[in-house]
């Protein structure tokens, strides 16, 4: 199993802690949604649960849940700026199809 980011993904990560001021790094999740089927969830880690995998790059820990590593397996997290849009992007390459919007995805 593995979870990778991008060096520019690392230090948006970094910077988001720093101004929250606390954390331990990013959990990356999903969850049922869209039309698609799932969607990816992220939020900020305080602590670490004993079902919890920890992958790190770049000096940054990203925490995903044992039953969510099957969905993310293999995944890159990436931040870009695209103009006046600034957002992470998931390279993931279980991803069968997407929906529309780009708010899901589905893997079988």
């Amino acid at each position: 199993m593995s979870v990778s980011l991008t060096e520019s993904a690392a230090l948006q990560i970094k910077k988001q802690l720093a101004k929250r001021g606390k954390g331990i790094g990013l959990k990356l999740g999903v969850k049922k949604s869209g039309c698609s089927g799932y969607a990816y969830v992220l939020d900020y880690a305080d602590t670490l649960a004993e079902n919890d995998a920890v992958f790190e790059g770049y000096g940054v820990k990203v925490i995903v849940t044992e039953s969510d590593l099957e969905f993310v397996d293999g995944i890159e997290l990436d931040y870009r700026k695209e103009g006046i849009n600034e957002a992470f992007k998931f390279n993931n390459p279980n991803v069968k199809g997407t929906c529309g919007c780009g708010e899901s995805f589905s893997v079988s």
